[in-house]
């Protein structure tokens, strides 16, 4: 059984969606997210899109280092987390503006005060008006401040965004097939519209990042931050301190730095290639919770995926590995390990594509490509050696 697993998480979330199988998969059962006619304005050339995500633990890790600096700005790097997990997923079927966003937001009141709602309050709003500059409008609509002690021992970031949208402009997966390329964009470093470097952990994997990498001294000071019923071998089993430097390109940062990056939103690169080169693009993956194997959720025939030309992975994953002595195969499972967004196109195009990234300075080449096969499956090839899922 792996770390994560023992940790009561799982990269796949097996259970879950065994619990939703008798659900309605919408009009396009392969799409990244679930779309269904148009309820609200009942016209049969447009869709409804409503998708829930959060910034899971990583609210955790803002705690402790809260607790630790009293640094309340590292409470508007949780609200971005919590509107690009959603965000970034919905531009995986082709919405690129006019989203509506309502927050969920779970505290316990005697560890949480009102001064960290409204850093998460605020930043939220914030985030939304610099993401309006680049011609993406999130209107945000309020949502639930609920005092749950019983049920939270900290704080829980969550939201739900809603969208209406052209058919005709959705991507839906139905296209991708053998022949195409797979470009990836990086998910670390500094793109134009961010102020800092970027770690490229997002927002997936942070039970195991934060235990991984973290001492014991985390668990002793700050019980509430894990559940008790672990075993203790699994509980912060790391080397670091949330202060220790880490020399990362040429600056020094922190390991808080590293792990509490917020979650990068693909927003204004992704608006670019829907408007320029919507009809290229053949199929979008957001390869949040799953990592690299994320896409095999949502192939619509069945085919291999080779992915031969990943990128090096971006230091602080190595930070996790070298902790945590996790396999290729579970970081791989787990994390991004270096791009978080990929494209299904023609070759051709895929030039283009990463010529946009590149204006975004988000860097971005072909990851793989799609063969014929008679069942699906995904291969990864690197210095790791080779990995069949």
């Amino acid at each position: 059984m792996s770390l994560y697993s023992k940790r009561g998480v799982s990269a796949q979330k097996e259970e879950v969606h065994a619990a939703v199988r008798k659900l309605d998969p919408g009009l396009y059962p392969h799409s990244f997210c679930k779309i269904y006619a148009d309820h609200l304005g009942g016209d049969p050339e447009w869709a409804n899109i409503s998708h829930a995500d959060g910034a899971g633990t990583k609210s955790i890790l803002a705690y402790l280092h809260w607790k630790e600096t009293g640094d309340l700005n590292v409470w508007k790097g949780i609200a971005q987390d919590a509107v690009a997990m959603n965000l970034d997923d919905l531009l995986c079927i082709g919405v690129h503006d006019r989203f509506l966003f309502s927050s969920t937001i779970d505290r316990n009141k005697t560890r949480i005060p009102g001064e960290i709602l409204e850093a998460v309050i605020n930043g939220t709003q914030e985030f939304f008006d610099r993401l309006a500059a680049f011609g993406v409008n999130i209107h945000f609509l309020g949502g639930e401040t609920a005092d749950v002690g019983d049920l939270v021992r900290t704080i829980a970031v969550n939201g739900t965004m809603t969208a209406r949208w052209p058919r005709r402009q959705l991507i839906t997966n139905e296209k991708i097939a053998p022949g195409q390329v797979i470009v990836g964009f990086a998910s670390s470093g500094q793109a134009s519209y961010e102020s800092v470097y970027n770690s490229g952990l997002g927002s997936n994997g942070l039970t195991s990042a934060r235990h991984d990498v973290l001492q014991k001294y985390y668990g002793e000071k700050y019980p509430e931050t894990y559940e008790p019923a672990l075993d203790s071998k699994v509980v912060y089993i790391g080397t670091k301190k949330l202060s220790d430097p880490v020399e990362i390109e040429g600056q020094t940062v922190s390991v808080s730095q590293l792990l509490l990056s917020p979650t990068r939103t693909y927003a204004p690169l992704v608006k670019r290639l829907l408007t320029e080169h919507f009809q290229e693009i053949k199929g979008m993956i957001h390869c949040s919770g799953g990592g690299q194997t994320k896409c095999m959720k949502y192939l619509p025939q069945p085919v291999t995926i080779i992915k031969d030309n990943l990128f090096a992975p971006p230091p602080i994953f190595g930070l996790i590995a070298d902790n945590s002595g996790s396999s290729p195969r579970e970081m791989y499972q787990v994390f991004n390990m270096g791009h978080r967004l990929e494209v299904f196109t023609d070759e051709r195009s895929a030039e283009a594509m990463i010529a946009a990234a590149a204006a975004f300075n988000i860097p971005a080449q072909v990851v793989g490509r799609v063969e014929p096969a008679n069942r699906n499956s995904l291969v990864l090839r690197g210095s790791f050696g080779e990995l069949v899922y």
